[in-house]
């Protein structure tokens, strides 16, 4: 079965409304109506060359053609520890970072809260967050 328009809008806002409640350390980056990104709030050095960066992406959740990718980057430093919050969140990883939501009931809302609170953190311990 497709995924409708108006599916994705319901687990795109429901992604949106946890990630919102994380500004509040977090800020946010960009969004639109089909996107919506967070981000560390204190300039460190990112990549090869160690370029200061005004903040550390920490999340996004974004309308894809056939899925809700919800995207977080602190799973990418300590998946078992995240996994074991989310269970359900996590049968729908696919990569090391990337979560793709086709349906409604995939996106356990207390799940993603615990996920969060976790990352935000885990932000904080990293030095990414004033």
């Amino acid at each position: 079965m497709a995924l409708t328009p108006e599916t994705k809008k319901i687990i795109f806002e429901k992604v949106k409304k946890q990630l919102e409640a994380c500004t509040p350390p977090m800020v946010y980056k960009k969004g639109s109506e089909d996107g919506y990104e967070l981000m560390g709030n204190k300039p460190v050095p990112y990549g090869f060359k160690k370029e200061i960066v005004p903040g550390m992406y920490f999340a996004s959740v974004v309308i894809r053609k056939d899925s809700v990718n919800f995207y977080f980057f602190p799973t990418y430093m300590n998946p078992d520890e995240f996994k074991s919050l989310a269970p359900t969140i996590y049968k729908c990883l696919k990569g090391k970072t990337c979560f793709h939501f086709k349906k409604e009931e995939q996106v356990d809302e207390k799940e993603l809260s615990a996920m969060l609170k976790k990352g935000v953190q885990a932000w904080k311990k990293a030095g990414y967050l004033k």
